[in-house]
């Protein structure tokens, strides 16, 4: 059941909702005590608009339709700390919202591309991260007068995740950056692969790029004639580089395929993707650390695994 629902975002919250704001904790570590409720991190954009910080609130709230209004309620109220600026008061309107119990869709007016590409980025990542934290909240799309939202190059930016703006260092986001992936999916019938170039990625320049190929490939491809090769439910636990030798570790998951596509083109869509990196020539990939295991009781983990091309076929090849 998709649920829709027009938006009139007040610009100052409910007297009840403000006495539920029972404790924050900023970027500083500031705590008040004797609080309840589940917590949920709030983020705005600083005022400099070159991050994003976050403010913890506490709520009773439970069912998720109604904190998914909550929450909107607060990225929309002016903030305690006058240093900071609620991502949804700025000069656009958040028209109305559709809700699959998965994917939230939020639809803006013409307003929202007003923002310099910097800006656009900090409120989006706020408005995500925020948002993301709702259990039954898996992607998030955002869409102007009901069209994608396009990025600067004219490329739909697609659905994201709690994963799709990642820091590693606590409350404090400091920098992103735009970069260009090569990445490798399994073809419609799985036994090859295809290469996708993904454009202007944003992502925050805490995380390492590595990290950042093995998420996209557990999210999956973006483009038309490009199939996923990884169980969605993957949880990636490490990845480090080391000697130019990239250790992937990924959780239980990994073993169980959803998907029909073969071994090398699972293994390969990893190893091809990684090796695109100029810092990376091998790959490693353990299952919670252990490397003693098959992959589909036909590839051995123990193996270093280099480049392959003879996998990849042309898109146009793809679609014949």
């Amino acid at each position: 059941m998709v649920i829709y629902m027009k938006l009139f975002i007040r610009k100052r919250l409910l007297p009840a909702l403000l006495l539920a704001i029972t404790a924050c904790i900023t970027a500083c570590g500031q705590k008040e005590e004797n609080v309840s409720g589940k917590s949920y991190e709030i983020y705005y954009v600083n005022n400099e608009e070159t991050c994003i910080f976050s403010n913890t609130y506490r709520t009773e709230t439970e069912d998720s339709r109604l904190l998914l209004v909550e929450l909107l309620e607060m990225l929309s109220a002016k903030p305690e700390k006058m240093e900071y600026k609620a991502p949804l008061a700025e000069n656009f309107e958040l028209l109305d919202y559709a809700w699959d119990g998965e994917k939230l869709t939020l639809n803006f007016d013409e307003r929202y591309k007003d923002m310099d590409n910097i800006k656009e980025v900090l409120v989006r990542a706020a408005i995500v991260r925020t948002l993301s934290q709702i259990s039954d909240v898996k992607y998030i799309a955002f869409t102007v007068l009901s069209e994608p939202l396009m990025d600067s190059s004219n490329v739909a930016i697609g659905t994201m995740s709690a994963d799709t703006f990642i820091d590693n260092a606590g409350d404090e986001i400091n920098t992103y950056e735009k970069v260009n992936l090569r990445l490798y999916f399994a073809n419609e019938s799985g036994d090859m692969l295809v290469e996708e170039n993904q454009r202007n990625v944003v992502y925050n320049s805490n995380i390492s790029l590595e990290k950042l190929v093995v998420e996209k490939l557990i999210e999956g491809p973006s483009a038309d004639g490009s199939y996923p090769t990884i169980n969605p439910s993957t949880k990636l636990l490490s990845v480090t580089v080391i000697d130019r030798i990239c250790y992937v570790n990924f959780d239980e998951a990994f073993l169980t395929q959803p998907y029909s596509v073969t071994s090398d083109v699972t293994i390969y869509s990893i190893t091809n993707s990684l090796i695109e990196l100029p810092n990376i020539n091998k790959v490693q990939i353990s299952v919670n650390g252990d490397t003693s295991l098959f992959y589909k009781e036909s590839i051995s983990l123990t193996n270093i695994f280099e480049r392959n091309l003879d996998l990849v076929t042309s898109a146009a090849s793809a679609a014949d």
